[in-house]
């Protein structure tokens, strides 16, 4: 059984978004657009909690569909439903499939909607990525919200991203991770 360091935990989840706030106000690649990036001043989160952290066994399906997701542009991308997460979180029980796009990955994608997106997160639902062995504890994975980030398509337009399957849709408000951008 390994031990969980709540400080160590919150400085790399906080020296994280300080890197990515970076990124997105300096970076040409950044998904900010170039007339926002001189006021950028960093993305919205939620403060750090660790009850939206949770380790959770996947249940690995056997037989793998394929599913088709639409897209922000009426796209179309096709993924495997790997398996499922089943866990308690703001006291509620709930179920999120994870997805590969491809089975030889060692990725996890696991998007969602709750009861703040539109409001106070983004309207199209946010994602987790979970890497294999990283994001591993024991056996189990960590499926860490405080994590949890918005799509590229949710600070400019030109970007196409898979909208979050239905299955994916919590009846539960997630208050971690980033918030819904708002440039100034």
């Amino acid at each position: 059984m390994s031990s969980f360091d709540t400080d160590a935990w919150r400085d790399a989840l906080l020296t994280s978004r300080e890197h990515k706030d970076e990124y997105f106000a300096r970076d040409p690649n950044s998904p900010i657009p170039a007339d926002q990036r001189e006021t950028f001043d960093g993305l919205s989160y939620f403060d750090p909690e660790e009850s939206y952290r949770v380790v959770v066994e996947l249940d690995e399906y056997e037989d793998k569909e394929t599913i088709t997701v639409e897209t922000t542009t009426e796209g179309e991308r096709d993924y495997l439903v790997w398996g499922s997460f089943a866990f308690e979180i703001a006291g509620t029980d709930v179920t999120l499939d994870a997805y590969r796009s491809d089975p030889e990955e060692n990725r996890l994608w696991v998007p969602f909607r709750d009861e703040t997106s539109g409001e106070e997160t983004y309207g199209a639902g946010r994602y987790l990525d979970l890497e294999d062995p990283d994001d591993r504890e024991d056996d189990a994975w960590v499926l860490d919200f405080n994590a949890a980030y918005n799509p590229f398509c949710a600070y400019s337009d030109r970007y196409e991203c898979p909208l979050v399957p239905a299955e994916n849709w919590l009846d539960v408000p997630i208050r971690a991770g980033e918030k819904t951008y708002r440039p100034d």
